[in-house]
């Protein structure tokens, strides 16, 4: 499978949708050689990539009713809605341990984007760019006003998701020629302007590149979704997505919908199976 890449949207709570399709394709022994990842997508390709079914939903859907995991207490204590020590520290090193060891030796590559807050540019890390993985994959995640800013290796980092949502532009730069997207939205989404800039320029105010990163991101995000249908046309992509408009909340706590959203990303991998292994 050469020149194939997996790429995999963000979305908050929307990302146990992934979570459910990478657990089918682990069943299967279905791994590519090249998998990027942003925000939720990141913390999905990370276990992945270390090869441990099931690890993700431990660490989202099985932990969301843990009272300290998401709250708006954790938002005045520690500057975020959820629990980052938790789920970046806690969990990887006790609790839900991660395979440093078999993400680390496995030939796949991985690669976790993030935002750089002085930039407004997209950062791009590999496995072999450090070796704190977790620092990276939080970094990745913190969503702006919701989280605090992350540094990696000196340099402020915010969610990925600001700059490039939909990483398949990378993935092709990096020498994929087709690649396999899991989405977290439907296929009628589009991403509206943002209403807070206001609070996005005093939250802000020393990173104005950033800023303007966030104020573009529909249409950056809507311009990602247009080259996608283009290269759908071609051939070149095959798209997992959910088939209707997601109604849960990039913050969802509810575990019955959570969980029919995993299921539903397990299902839909299930069903498309032959069709992707056709594609390949």
């Amino acid at each position: 499978m050469k020149n194939v890449g997996l790429v995999l949207e963000g979305g908050g709570m929307r990302g146990v949708y992934t979570s459910g399709v990478l657990d089918f394709f682990m069943e299967k022994d279905l791994y590519f050689p090249y998998v990027i990842g942003v925000s939720a997508g990141a913390c999905n390709a990370v276990s992945y990539v270390s090869k441990q079914k099931g690890r993700s939903k431990k660490a989202t859907i099985d932990s969301i009713e843990d009272p300290e995991y998401m709250n708006y207490r954790n938002l005045f204590e520690y500057g975020s809605l959820l629990h980052m020590d938790m789920i970046f520290d806690e969990f990887p090193n006790k609790t839900i341990p991660f395979d440093y060891d078999t993400f680390f030796t496995n030939k796949q590559e991985c690669v976790i984007v993030t935002t750089n807050c002085i930039t407004g540019k997209s950062e791009y890390f590999y496995k072999k760019d450090s070796q704190d993985i977790m620092n990276i994959c939080r970094a990745s995640s913190s969503i702006p006003l919701l989280s605090p800013i992350v540094e990696v290796d000196g340099t402020p980092m915010l969610d990925g998701g600001i700059t490039d949502s939909i990483p398949i532009q990378k993935s092709i730069q990096d020498g994929n020629i087709r690649n396999v997207l899991v989405l977290t939205r439907d296929q009628t989404y589009r991403k509206k302007p943002s209403k807070i800039k206001w609070i996005i320029e005093k939250a802000y105010k020393e990173y104005p590149y950033l800023q303007k990163s966030i104020f573009n991101r529909y249409q950056m995000y809507n311009d990602t979704l247009d080259f996608i249908l283009e290269q759908e046309k071609e051939g070149k992509v095959f798209v997992i997505r959910p088939q209707k408009p997601v109604q849960i909340r990039r913050m969802e706590k509810n575990v019955e919908r959570l969980t029919a959203l995993y299921t539903q990303g397990y299902e839909d991998g299930k069903r498309v199976y032959d069709l992707l292994m056709n594609w390949l």
